[in-house]
């Protein structure tokens, strides 16, 4: 069985992935629980609590078979042995933390601990996405999608093997105005 994996830090735009995706007709994950808001305007798409699931049974990815499921970075450690496809989004770094500010209202007041705690986390989980050779993976960037929509969508499309004739509903869910946060 495979799981397919939209993962990346909070802010990255693994939200917009997985919107992106919804629009080619993949089966997405999600409970519902998390609903849109002013930081997410077009939804979360997420399964609540997914990593702490994991950790207490490492079976329950199995109810995501064949399914699309967004698992923030740091999780990817603790996935069972199994065949994934995953697409890591990236962001710059300052973007992130920015628009994670925003969103909890509050000036990170150790900006540069948190980002180099970031960086390394960052490089750590691309490193494991090479070591695990149940890993298939891409690493896109949430850039690319707002400056090169098309292109970046081919990357999926070519990925996921998704039907070209999705391509126009796929570039349809990336909204350049939600891109809040630039550097």
């Amino acid at each position: 069985m495979v799981n397919y994996i939209v993962s990346g830090f909070a802010r990255s735009g693994t939200s917009m992935v997985m919107q992106i995706l919804s629009k080619a007709n993949m089966n997405i994950a999600t409970d519902n629980q998390r609903e849109s808001d002013s930081n997410n305007p077009k939804g979360y798409f997420e399964v609540t609590n997914i990593i702490n699931k994991i950790i207490k049974n490492s079976n329950i990815v199995e109810e995501y078979d064949y399914k699309v499921l967004k698992l923030l970075n740091y999780g990817l450690r603790f996935l069972p042995k199994r065949d994934y496809k995953i697409v890591y989004i990236e962001r710059d770094i300052n973007e992130i933390l920015d628009s994670s500010e925003k969103m909890i209202g509050k000036v990170d007041d150790n900006r540069d601990k948190t980002k180099n705690a970031v960086l390394k986390l960052n490089y750590d989980c691309k490193k494991l996405l090479k070591l695990r050779q149940d890993f298939n993976f891409i690493i896109l960037n949430y850039k690319d999608f707002i400056e090169k929509p098309s292109k970046t969508i081919d990357k999926l499309i070519s990925f996921f093997d998704i039907e070209l004739d999705k391509k126009k509903a796929m570039i349809s869910a990336v909204d350049k105005k939600l891109y809040r946060n630039k550097k």
